[in-house]
């Protein structure tokens, strides 16, 4: 479950990959439990690569691990930055590198893939927000910044979420501040480094029904309260998979049943995204849950860290 490349790139540019196991893959398929079945084994710890669960609030809908799986092992950046906080990769990046720094064993598991980019290919120099730029993009409508981004960059206009408007505003700007396609420096991430780590996913049959699964328990569960008790959610945050739906069923918009079934089907989409996406961007060796119990899995994930940590 290695990945490939020399492994002086990694002492030289990022040596505390040394001692980092990476378990990724798509929502729903179970990593988290076996990421802490694994960190308890080997006295790891866990840094979270979950892009909504690093906010406080809203556990169920961003179904944060339950009391008893954070207390197999220290979990780290779980419910730490405020809801009005705006989050980004460099942030993400800047706080992961100052745990894993320590040289501790650490196992870095979760699915927001340019957080685990970050981590694996480090970033582009970009250039920071304009003020003056970025108040005159957040007027302009999403289909206007789409148009604009297809002019400037047809290669991310074709790829990006359409939904996401900040990712919008953001690609916009770094084309316009730079004079360069978005894309393009994209590429400037260069290659993979040699980390080492595994891409857990399940049989889709089997993804789907967890999925919907756990949708039904986070509403038995009470996510409707949690989700009208919340305030102040900044505007990362406000991408939380579900809290759209949930919010048009508190205003009367849509029935209970409605709102389940959407919530199911937007993170069914999401997670195929996920997978194309880790399949696309990383080399890290695939693990098919489905065809293991967990406890195969975590013996199999368990010797392949464990001789990572050995190394370092």
């Amino acid at each position: 479950m290695n990945a490939k490349g020399d492994k002086s790139d990694v002492s030289e540019k990022r040596p505390y990959l040394m001692d980092c196991f990476f378990i990724v893959g798509p929502t729903a398929t179970g990593k988290s439990e076996i990421a802490a079945e694994v960190a308890q084994r080997l006295g790891a710890e866990i840094v979270s690569a979950d892009a909504f669960q690093i906010y406080r609030g809203l556990d169920l809908l961003t179904a944060k691990p339950d009391p008893a799986t954070l207390a197999k092992a220290a979990h780290h950046l779980i419910g730490s930055v405020p809801q009005s906080e705006e989050m980004n990769v460099e942030k993400y990046r800047a706080a992961a590198e100052r745990i894993i720094a320590r040289g501790k064993p650490t196992i870095v598991v979760g699915g927001s893939g340019l957080y685990i980019k970050a981590l694996t290919h480090g970033l582009a120099p970009l250039p920071g927000a304009s003020p003056k730029l970025r108040e005159k993009l957040e007027r302009a409508t999403s289909r206007e910044l789409l148009r604009s981004l297809r002019t400037l960059d047809p290669a991310t206009a074709e790829k990006i979420d359409q939904q996401n408007r900040r990712r919008l505003i953001r690609a916009v700007e770094v084309c316009l501040l730079t004079g360069k396609a978005f894309s393009a420096q994209r590429t400037e991430w260069g290659g993979t480094l040699p980390v080492n780590g595994v891409l857990v996913y399940r049989e889709r049959a089997e993804l789907y029904a967890r999925i919907d699964r756990r949708v039904e328990e986070m509403f038995s569960a009470g996510v409707v309260g949690e989700v009208r008790a919340q305030k102040n959610i900044g505007p990362t945050a406000e991408k939380t998979l579900g809290l759209r739906e949930i919010r048009a069923l508190l205003a009367g918009e849509i029935s209970q049943a409605e709102c389940i079934a959407r919530i199911q089907q937007a993170t069914r989409r999401y997670a195929k995204r996920q997978l194309t996406w880790f399949q696309r961007q990383t080399n890290f060796a695939p693990l098919n849950l489905s065809a293991h119990r967990t406890s195969e899995a975590v013996e199999l994930i368990s010797q392949s860290a464990s001789r990572v940590f050995a190394r370092g």
